[in-house]
């Protein structure tokens, strides 16, 4: 009897960024978050760490691009990109893994113009300036910036990405415009405008080239690494999952605000992730979050 052809795993994400064997940044974070919303992934690892480098020891380091390549391209050999329907990159470990990804993205836009792709360009923050190789700059800019629909950079990183200052929401709107180019339809600046806080309270900005959302959640007192993480994998999950923009935006900063709560109640050292479709609500600090919408004219 002639076996029969089996159908390749179905996968609905496939996640480009770090791994570390403890703690919660990367894929550790994103592949948790997209299945708890119901989605399939394939976790490609940029760099395989022990732990975060604030720890007193660290061990691995950046995945060959010789592995890495061989990763991407396996994935499709297998038939597991047919059906793919988002691919989110974050943490990148040399500018030459940049350029990597962007062959093989450009491959996969050639064979379906309507997968989405989200990248989180992973540089730094306020607080640590650039924390990865300072060339990543530079390989966002010229190879992937171009081949994404949406942006989830925090505001340290639009500033490196645009040259442009970012002190107020006015001037993060107009910074975020600047990436708004080619594919790219929205950018979501998460820790956005600093100097414009109260003591409590922090902000995302979601732009498009014709509206802005202004989201105010609580400010937790707690900084655990992969906030980020969790963030754009929420925010890409729920936009797969036929949210809108906006209000997947806002479910992220829930998300993100439960998950610094749980970590801060249990004193833990490491990110804990609450459940995917939980709402920090439950904790009676998101009632005042609001959202003011502004719709600006195109000006030609």
């Amino acid at each position: 009897m002639r076996r029969t052809a089996v159908n390749p795993l179905s996968v609905d994400v496939v996640s480009v960024q770090s791994q570390v064997v403890y703690g919660r940044v990367g894929n550790n974070v994103a592949v948790p978050t997209l299945e708890g919303l119901g989605l399939s992934v394939a976790a490609v690892p940029t760099v395989v760490f022990s732990n975060t480098p604030h720890y007193p020891t660290m061990h691995g380091g950046v995945v060959p691009v010789e592995w890495f390549e061989g990763y991407l391209k396996d994935l499709t050999a297998r038939g597991a990109t047919r059906a793919l329907r988002v691919l989110l990159v974050g943490y990148l470990g040399d500018p030459v893994q940049a350029d990597a990804l962007a062959r093989w993205i450009g491959q996969l836009l050639k064979e379906d113009t309507h997968l989405r792709i989200v990248i989180d360009p992973v540089l730094g923050d306020h607080d640590h300036g650039i924390y990865v190789d300072a060339r990543l700059v530079d390989a966002y800019r010229r190879s992937l910036l171009p081949l994404a629909d949406g942006l989830t950079p925090n505001g340290f990183e639009l500033a490196q990405l645009t040259g442009l200052a970012v002190n107020d929401t006015e001037s993060v709107v107009a910074a975020a415009r600047t990436l708004l180019t080619g594919r790219t339809r929205w950018v979501a600046v998460t820790s956005a405008a600093p100097d414009t806080w109260s003591h409590d309270e922090m902000q995302v900005v979601f732009v498009t080239r014709t509206q802005v959302e202004v989201i105010t959640h609580p400010r937790i007192n707690v900084a655990p690494k992969g906030t980020g993480d969790l963030f754009c994998a929420t925010l890409a999950g729920h936009w797969l999952n036929g949210i809108s923009l906006p209000e997947a935006t806002a479910l992220a900063c829930r998300q993100v605000v439960s998950a610094l709560l749980s970590t801060q109640q249990a004193n833990c050292a490491e990110l804990l992730l609450p459940p995917t479709g939980g709402h920090a609500n439950q904790h009676g600090l998101l009632a005042h979050q609001r959202t003011r919408q502004f719709t600006y004219q195109i000006k030609h």
